[in-house]
């Protein structure tokens, strides 16, 4: 609990303050910390008998000369949760002393305690990192979706409710537009910073929430009965908002389907990463999307770039080389999206029907193909799609 890094910086920055060389032993009464540093490593006899009782001790210096490695001083019990853990000590005339010692023991203690919380919690992190990169990579034929449940509920989480996974990507909006990333201390700080913006929007205690990667954070959100579902992108929304306000930084989300199993929730964060990165290039996508709303890209992206580029060529060639393209594209993907509905075609597209309407006509004028003739429809829509794809290859990015 008490180590020898945190005790010598604790003996060293009070030692400077108050003038008189403070020491800082463990529970064998070895000395782990001190202004003085030639005493470190040495053994300090009074502190055995000062942590057996946890009651102070004060020596002369005809007392201190009579017990190994101590000097005049004053030595107080260092005490957490009812345990001795080790002592601190003052060198100097007890008298001059000993109005430091209760101060300095006092101080000694909260830092330690912040340092137990501090570790606790940081491993409480690495467990919940862990535990959810066993998830992304859970394979039956390896391990037991039942010793997972039990690893999370160790950590106070119930696998067994039912969750959806969202993952968020963090970029910095500067050149280049990087994914997030910086010198280990700063994106170490970031990472933190991170954590708690996205906790504290996902604040139930049973959100399991981690770091995935650099730059890329995953919920495994509680699902509530009595929640909309609308409500989750909104959730999404609000941590979004409150990144960019840090300065310098965007992000963006994908979101799973419920589950409540291990093997679901490996399905549920596979299906964020891929909601997140298939429509990464197009403009003016929302910044968070549902995998339900993207299974079509998700199929063609596991079709790999060669077929994709084929169905290009076959399907969109003449189409392609007119000038306005991206805005034929647009048509045909909104006319499909559309249920291939002229009124809400246009009403997607912001424009009037009757530009809809001119579109439709040069498309199959074009392509010689009637895109009132639903099974040539989705043929080139699955083209836009694939267009709209661009080279991104496959779906998720490692």
């Amino acid at each position: 609990m008490l180590s020898p890094s945190l005790a010598q910086e604790i003996a060293g920055d009070t030692s400077a303050v108050i003038g008189f060389n403070v020491l800082i032993t463990d529970a064998e009464g070895m000395v782990i910390g001190s202004g003085d540093s030639s005493r470190v490593g040495t053994f300090h006899e009074a502190s055995v008998e000062v942590i057996r009782t946890q009651e102070p001790a004060a020596h002369s210096a005809s007392e201190a000369h009579r017990l190994r490695g101590v000097r005049p001083g004053v030595t107080l019990p260092l005490v957490t949760d009812g345990q001795a853990v080790g002592t601190v000590g003052i060198t100097g005339t007890p008298a001059q002393v000993r109005r430091f010692g209760l101060l300095v023991k006092r101080q000694t203690e909260i830092l330690l305690r912040e340092s137990v919380m501090l570790r606790s919690r940081l491993l409480a992190e690495r467990a919940t990192e862990k535990l959810l990169a066993d998830i992304a990579a859970y394979d039956p034929q390896v391990v037991e979706g039942d010793f997972l449940v039990f690893r999370a509920a160790e950590l106070g989480f119930d696998l067994r409710l039912p969750r959806v996974a969202v993952a968020f990507e963090v970029t910095v909006t500067g050149p280049g537009n990087r994914r997030y990333g910086a010198p280990a201390r700063d994106m170490a700080l970031a990472r933190s910073e991170l954590l708690r913006t996205v906790r504290e929007v996902f604040a139930d205690l049973q959100d399991i929430v981690a770091a995935a990667a650099p730059g890329r954070l995953v919920v495994l959100h509680r699902v509530h009965p009595d929640r909309p579902a609308e409500s989750l992108v909104v959730d999404c929304g609000r941590v979004i908002d409150a990144i960019a306000a840090q300065g310098a930084l965007s992000a963006r989300a994908g979101v799973g389907e419920p589950a409540d199993t291990v093997a679901g929730l490996h399905d549920s964060y596979q299906d964020a990463r891929d909601a997140l990165h298939l429509t990464a290039r197009r403009a003016g996508a929302s910044p968070v999307r549902l995998i339900s709303e993207l299974r079509v890209h998700q199929v063609l992206a596991a079709v790999g770039q060669p077929a994709r580029n084929r169905l290009l060529e076959r399907t969109t060639a003449d189409l392609r080389a007119q000038p306005d393209w991206p805005v034929l594209r647009d048509t045909v993907t909104a006319w499909c999206e559309s249920g291939f509905n002229l009124v809400r075609a246009a009403a997607a597209l912001h424009v009037h029907r009757n530009t809809v309407v001119y579109r439709m006509q040069k498309i199959e004028q074009v392509t010689g193909r009637p895109l009132r003739d639903h099974r040539a429809s989705m043929a080139l829509y699955l083209a836009c799609l694939a267009d709209e794809m661009g080279g991104a290859g496959a779906a998720a990015a490692p």
